[in-house]
């Protein structure tokens, strides 16, 4: 570790990153964009691969393994939610033990292995049901079981796991790349990477649900699943080609350790009273914030003591009982130790806040394929549009609108605001939650046109209809997915990127989890002696489908408002902080707060 100062000369620890031999890197040799543009290709390749299979997989699931529609939209929820809960396995890994290259590498090759093997599946016919056309012959079907229903779900989820520990690490990996907090002018670099880490994705996903997807429609599944395995292995090719460029944070041992220290340090002192000065806490310094409650901690960099969760102040208590000998780490912990903790706590409702969000994506990768698949996909007399292509659409725009909102928007409000990144990342969350709603308001209405065409004049409408709900969750995505990484990766806890950068992906799987516990739900209390629940039924026509999307509207939001309340009580508990960036945004005008971190 080397040492440096702040602004008033205290002495706080700078990070050392390495290089791939294990020294001390360069910043005229590793880092930056340069090094940055080897992981944007990994995720490109990445997101390309786990799309074509993802967002397709329905499709799969029932023609070729002969699940029902809802049994089907479950196991790709499932899948998808799996992917993204594995976030967390993946950014403590690399956090602890590993660190990101080794963990992408390692578990890129998981990945990699899984999509072959669905390959192989797909391609040798005795592996899968005989041939049975599910919407014509569905009760004659047979479904997957056994050894067939075995290999495709241990295919599925190496591919999920593998997916799942490289994701975070690729974020981290090349934010990892810039050091912002001692360089100020790689802050916007860093604003401008996650901008770009999102173009990649964008460009991935278009690939995968244009020319894969349409591959995987016209050779067949086997030769689709075989092109994601080469973009992945495309992808482990360009993570390799950057080694010489990287800076890597190696890791800092157990992340869990530190934060089951200051629980069980603050239970085992649970009877003791705080101090009213946190001036007498452990690893406190005499030198105060502009709070009067602040203290600066230099353990592992600039802390300030807050007065939030107060109970968690009693770890740093000193036990005075005339005994000389050092009190163990799980018994006294400092400030800095505990600060970390609390905004670990602090953030986790901004996350719960997102999980509506993703639910409404679930649907986007399911039920509105289904509808694109009841419609007319003709686009020419000799081209018909895949059904799951159509989540290209809001891709085809970002692919346009991210390089203008970073060139033209971005320094635009930065003149307003005085923020790096134009507007704060809660800003951009809040602005996405209410912007989704929207589209579940249009894939209602859409779908509700639709029904009533086909059952009340058999007429079958053009799928180009249900594509504003695709555009409008596009544009607010770009907006809360964007936000989300930015806001977690900046939070001040050491050591801990990774990790935090793969909670943001836990608020996919907590969506897609919710998504398969609400089609339950809606299915059993609207279910009766005469007829099924809105989503019983392998036919749409039948089915309420945009009931559901009504539903999904208005949890959609309520959980703006949930957000709007919950950014105001990070807002002013941060703010209590002298280290947090003091900002006026329209989250806090609505909510009554004018300060946001």
């Amino acid at each position: 570790m080397e040492r440096r100062q702040d602004y008033k000369g205290n002495n706080i620890s700078e990070e050392t990153t390495l290089d791939w031999r294990g020294k001390p890197s360069n910043s005229l040799k590793h880092g930056g964009m340069k090094a940055a543009a080897f992981v944007l290709g990994v995720q490109g390749f990445e997101i390309m691969a786990i799309a074509a299979v993802g967002n397709n997989l329905i499709t799969y699931v029932i023609n070729e393994m002969h699940f029902s529609l809802s049994k089907s939209a479950n196991v790709v929820t499932n899948f998808i939610g799996t992917v993204f809960l594995l976030a967390l396995l993946g950014g403590y890994l690399s956090d602890s033990y590993l660190g990101c290259f080794w963990t992408m590498l390692i578990f890129g090759f998981v990945e990699l292995s899984g999509f072959i093997l669905l390959s192989v599946q797909a391609h040798l016919p005795q592996l899968k049901p005989p041939n049975c056309n599910m919407l014509t012959d569905g009760e004659h079907c047979v479904e997957a079981k056994g050894l067939k229903a075995l290999i495709f779900f241990t295919a599925l989820y190496l591919v999920a796991l593998g997916s799942g520990c490289v994701k975070p690490n690729m974020i981290a990996h090349g934010a990892d790349q810039f050091n912002y907090q001692d360089n100020p002018k790689q802050t916007k670099q860093l604003s401008r990477y996650f901008n770009a880490a999102y173009f990649a994705f964008s460009m991935g996903e278009l690939i995968a649900l244009t020319v894969l997807v349409w591959v995987q429609t016209r050779s067949g599944m086997d030769l689709g699943f075989g092109i994601s395995a080469a973009a992945m292995a495309m992808g482990l090719i360009s993570l390799v080609g950057g080694t010489l460029f990287y800076r890597n944070k190696p890791p800092q041992g157990s992340i869990f350790t530190p934060m089951a220290q200051v629980f069980m340090a603050a239970f085992s002192k649970r009877k003791e009273v705080c101090p009213s000065d946190a001036r007498v806490l452990h690893g406190s310094h005499s030198i105060k914030g502009p709070n009067s409650n602040a203290t600066i901690s230099d353990d592992m960099g600039i802390l300030h003591h807050t007065n939030q969760f107060r109970f968690l102040d009693k770890a740093c208590i000193k036990v005075q009982d005339g005994n000389s000998t050092k009190e163990s780490p799980w018994k006294l912990c400092t400030v800095t130790q505990v600060e970390q903790v609390k905004i670990l706590i602090s953030v986790i409702p901004i996350f719960a806040c997102t999980i509506v969000f993703n639910t409404i994506l679930a649907q986007l990768q399911t039920f509105s394929v289904q509808q694109g698949s009841s419609m007319n996909t003709k686009l020419t007399k000799s081209f018909h549009i895949p059904p799951a292509s159509l989540q290209a659409i809001p891709y085809i725009i970002l692919i346009f609108l991210v390089p203008l909102y970073d060139t033209f928007f971005v320094p635009f409000a930065r003149k307003i605001t005085g923020h790096d990144s134009g507007v704060t990342p809660l800003q951009r969350i809040g602005l996405g939650l209410f912007v989704a709603t929207f589209s579940m308001v249009s894939a209602a209405l859409m779908e509700y046109k639709r029904r009533n065409a086909a059952v009340n004049f058999d007429k079958t409408l053009s799928i180009f209809w249900i594509t504003p709900q695709f555009l409008i969750f596009g544009v607010s995505e770009m907006f809360t997915a964007v936000g989300l990484i930015e806001f977690f990766y900046k939070q001040s806890v050491k050591g801990m990127q990774s990790f935090l950068t793969a909670i943001t992906y836990c608020s996919y799987s907590f969506g897609f989890y919710l998504s398969s516990v609400l089609v339950s739900l809606v299915n059993k209390i609207t279910s009766n002696s005469s007829h099924g629940g809105w989503l019983s039924d392998n036919n749409l026509n039948k089915d309420r489908l945009d009931l559901f999307y009504w539903l999904l509207a208005v949890l959609s939001f309520l959980n703006f408002f949930n957000y709007l309340f919950w950014a105001r009580w990070y807002s002013r508990n941060r703010s209590s902080s002298s280290s947090a960036t003091i900002q006026h945004d329209f989250i806090s005008k609505v909510a009554g707060d004018d300060s946001i971190a």
